[in-house]
């Protein structure tokens, strides 16, 4: 197993967080140490601690390694928006030193750290710079989340596509039911599993909000060793 694997997705909101919790829980049950990573967040609640994002507080929850809110997510903006709006609006800069340094203080605590990513692969987090570009340069494998939806065939090929073109390897990818009714289901896995690179790790079906942190489905982590 690699120190460090980085959770991106097709889009926004599919399920990242709920993948990314459901590996964590898996992690726990197989007895691998490992530590949720979500480096840049938007859309935080004010509370008298600070700026907190209820996806990195759900990772911090289902870690194995007990870590402090700061040390999951380093940079907090209270806008939902793409960063490199919110870095504007908040005048604040993300400097891929800082995620860097994040990613190694949390591997010395843990077997395996789990990176949660911003929005999709290609999320600009500024003017010139994308997220991928510092998963590029940390050389992680890549877990792609796959929200099952009319149109996520050709989101997830385009996506493994996008990574593969950056050097990196697509490790595994978990379909992710993110409508509670969804036509022609089987045969959209089928299409996936023989036209994706890397195994599937998981199928996970329709989750409330309020069950994401104690999601527990069979996640196959062999594909990550």
């Amino acid at each position: 197993m690699h120190k460090a694997y980085f959770v991106t997705g097709t889009d926004t909101d599919v399920g990242k967080t709920v993948c990314s919790c459901a590996i964590l829980n898996a992690a726990e049950q197989a007895g691998i140490a490992m530590v949720g990573y979500k480096p840049i967040a938007s859309g935080c609640d004010r509370t008298p601690q600070g700026l907190r994002n209820s996806d990195a507080l759900l990772l911090q929850q289902a870690s194995s390694v007990s870590v402090i809110y700061d040390e999951v997510n380093p940079y907090s903006f209270y806008q939902p928006v793409s960063p490199h709006i919110a870095v504007i609006e908040e005048n604040k800069v993300i400097e891929f030193s800082v995620l860097s340094q994040g990613l190694a203080n949390l591997k010395t605590k843990s077997d395996c750290v789990l990176v949660e990513g911003a929005g999709g692969w290609r999320v600009p987090i500024n003017a010139t710079d994308y997220l991928s570009s510092w998963v590029k340069q940390e050389q992680l494998p890549v877990i792609l989340v796959i929200g099952i939806k009319l149109g996520c065939l050709n989101h997830a090929l385009l996506t493994a596509e996008a990574i593969q073109a950056d050097g990196l390897t697509v490790v595994g990818w978990i379909a992710n039911c993110i409508e509670p009714q969804t036509d022609n289901y089987t045969a959209m896995i089928t299409w996936l599993e023989q036209h994706l690179p890397g195994d599937k790790m998981a199928e996970i079906p329709y989750l409330l909000r309020d069950q994401m942190s104690n999601c527990s489905v069979y996640i196959d982590l062999t594909t990550l060793r």
